[in-house]
């Protein structure tokens, strides 16, 4: 019978629910179990899609083609497992289904109450799409104490009741603060949250305490007594300096012990199989090489908008036992410097990055970044808006259109890039306008490229000739320059299968110049890197 674990978090945010969820998954596939991971986000918005980075870091694009939260893109990282739309929900798409429902009249004239009907459609989404997975684990957003998500604990309540206690653990993430003036740790906090989680008819079975250092043991023992816990129930979560050792850290703490131990599996499990984390431990801080990739953004005080892109680069890094320092560059600042200091700001970089975004803030600054990248030899890789100024930039410099744009940015002008407004998804015809509904509504998930053969797209895929790459923008590159651009070195090397939409522009006679509509970053992992990140480090260590 399929096992439901729950995990809540305590004190404040931002303590690391996605990780903690993605690293029990991990040290669970390390026993010999399957493993489902999901997330339930209380905030009343559908989805993340038109959230700003700033609101909420990047939205993480699946296959199937949802908008979500980050932290499915740590699931699928730490597991190698892909996640689904059906993995991720909100308080909003919650309310959504149920007002829905009664506008339909499911609910034969009964008044909607949040209770059952909200908490009913909270239970639903628990059991919904599953297969028989040993584990489901569920990463509840925000903070215990929320309004927002009081209706969430409380369908968690009501279905550990329903399921049976047995066959559900939930997990409290807590802050256990440490007072340097004091030299000691302090759990007030804990013992509070915990009380709230009481409150709503929830104990956890597990308590995880984040904090700077490990917890003595004499502060395991008081957590455990004011809480309902035993000792060894209590884990420690210090902070480390890379993601990618904690599950070894828990391991350490034996949290997979406890969990399987709660139920009743330690008999039926295989002995931990953590080889491939030792392996990058070992290399993590013991780095043979060194180089530095420039990033032309315009979120650059805010890592967690370009959080797969950053991960990406770090599994690059370790593929080629190579620390990837990032040097983050504000595309807005880029477009008021004059040649000079543009020189002098990309003097200490061996690639260029010009990853995705909306809006035209900044663009100009990022076209400089392209121009620059490829009169200069330098190895640039364009992710899609990081094409289509890459394009532009052509467009303007090599076949001389002076007013070449993109309609997102500039209504008059000649596009290069323009809106897409029907495109082929599983044998079915999109179809959009610029009336249509922001949310949802992009060119989102997997998509077949066809590769040129014999292209660099193709030879840093392996010689493939047809890739599955995630999408996530509205505006596409106008073909019909395909042969203008040709006759000045510039290659289409891959393309939609009906060849209509450009996938991958690439210049041949450069060190390494290659630009993609997708998002390469979405479907990297520290077991498997992306093909396209490993490629850039590798030319960028032929300096």
């Amino acid at each position: 019978m399929t096992k439901y674990i729950f995990i809540t978090g305590g004190v404040i945010s931002s303590l690391g629910k996605g990780i903690a969820s993605a690293s029990i998954g991990a040290l669970l596939q390390s026993r010999g179990f399957t493993v489902r991971q999901r997330k339930m986000d209380p905030y009343l918005n559908v989805d993340p899609g038109t959230m700003s980075p700033f609101q909420h870091g990047e939205v993480f694009v699946t296959d199937d083609g949802a908008e979500t939260d980050l932290d499915l893109g740590h699931y699928e990282r730490f597991t190698g497992s892909s996640c689904h739309k059906s993995d991720s929900i909100s308080g909003g798409r919650i309310y959504w289904n149920v007002l829905t429902k009664e506008r339909q009249g499911e609910y034969l004239g009964a008044t909607v109450q949040s209770i059952p009907h909200i908490t009913d459609e909270v239970k639903r989404f628990i059991k919904s799409d599953l297969h028989g997975e040993d584990f489901v684990i569920y990463e509840i957003g925000g903070t215990v104490g929320d309004m927002e998500g009081f209706l969430f604990l409380e369908g968690i309540r009501q279905f550990m009741n329903e399921v049976g206690r047995d066959n559900v653990l939930l997990i409290h993430l807590t802050l256990v603060p440490y007072i340097k003036t004091a030299s000691e740790v302090k759990t007030k906090p804990t013992q509070q949250s915990v009380r709230k989680l009481l409150e709503m008819g929830l104990s956890p079975n597990i308590i995880l305490c984040r904090s700077d250092v490990l917890i003595p043991e004499n502060e395991k023992k008081k957590i455990a007594m004011f809480c309902n816990v035993k000792p060894e129930d209590v884990i420690s979560a210090p902070d480390t300096d890379n993601i990618y050792k904690i599950p070894a850290v828990y391991h350490k703490e034996h949290l997979d012990d406890r969990i399987l131990n709660y139920f009743n599996l330690l008999s039926v499990s295989n002995e931990p199989d953590f080889e491939k984390w030792i392996k990058i431990s070992n290399v993590l801080g013991n780095w043979k090489h060194n180089i530095t990739i420039g990033i032309v953004a315009k979120y650059c005080g805010f890592p967690d908008a370009y959080k797969s892109l950053n991960e990406a680069l770090a599994h690059a890094g370790i593929s080629n036992e190579t620390k990837v320092n990032i040097k983050w560059i504000n595309s807005e600042h880029l477009e008021e410097m004059n040649p000079t200091e543009i020189e002098n700001i990309f003097s200490d970089v061996d690639g260029i990055i010009v990853p995705g975004g909306f809006g035209h803030r900044g663009v100009e600054g990022k076209i400089k970044a392209a121009e620059y990248a490829r009169i200069h030899n330098i190895p640039y890789l364009g992710i899609c808006l990081g094409m289509q100024v890459a394009v532009i930039e052509m467009a303007r410099h090599l076949l001389g259109i002076k007013d070449a744009n993109s309609t997102e940015f500039m209504s008059e002008c000649t596009p290069v890039i323009s809106l897409v407004t029907e495109w082929e998804k599983d044998g079915k015809k999109e179809i959009r306008d610029e009336n249509t509904d922001k949310g949802g509504t992009l060119r989102l998930g997997a998509y077949i490229s066809k590769l040129l053969p014999d292209s660099l797209a193709s030879k840093v895929y392996g010689g493939a000739t047809e890739i599955s790459e995630r999408h996530r923008h509205r505006y596409e590159m106008d073909i019909k320059y395909e042969d203008e651009l040709k006759s000045k070195g510039v290659v289409i090397s891959g393309k939609s299968p009906d060849g209509k939409l450009p996938e991958i522009i690439e210049i041949p006679a450069h060190k390494f110049f290659i630009a993609v509509q997708f998002h390469p970053e979405f479907k990297s992992r520290p077991f498997a890197v992306a093909p396209l990140f490993d490629a850039l480090v590798k030319i960028c260590l032929k300096k």
